[in-house]
């Protein structure tokens, strides 16, 4: 996924009436997340989804979650992860610590 550096994004639920579902404990992609100009081609949004008392059960390429992009006023003069070692820029797909 790409944020360009003229945008931020934030994820929201594919369908909020599913009830307490949260798709994301930190939605928020600032502006030039998975941006070439970053460093950060093929970068994968990997998040934490759980479920709260409600039964559910996740498929392979079931969406939940959608992203809204925001224009910014203006561009920043640094974007995210350009030159500071960002680990989530550029990450991969991997487990969560729970599963090692």
């Amino acid at each position: 996924m790409t944020v360009p550096p003229t945008h931020a994004a934030e994820m929201i639920p594919f369908n909020p009436l599913v009830g307490e579902f949260r798709v994301h404990y930190a939605g928020f992609f600032d502006p030039g997340f998975g941006y070439s100009g970053a460093g950060g081609t093929g970068s994968k949004a990997v998040l934490e989804v759980r479920s709260h008392k409600v039964p559910f059960i996740l498929e392979d390429g079931q969406i939940i979650g959608r992203l809204i992009y925001e224009p910014l006023t203006d561009t920043p003069s640094q974007v995210y992860g350009q030159g500071i070692g960002s680990h989530y820029q550029a990450q991969g797909l991997k487990l969560s610590k729970h599963f090692r």
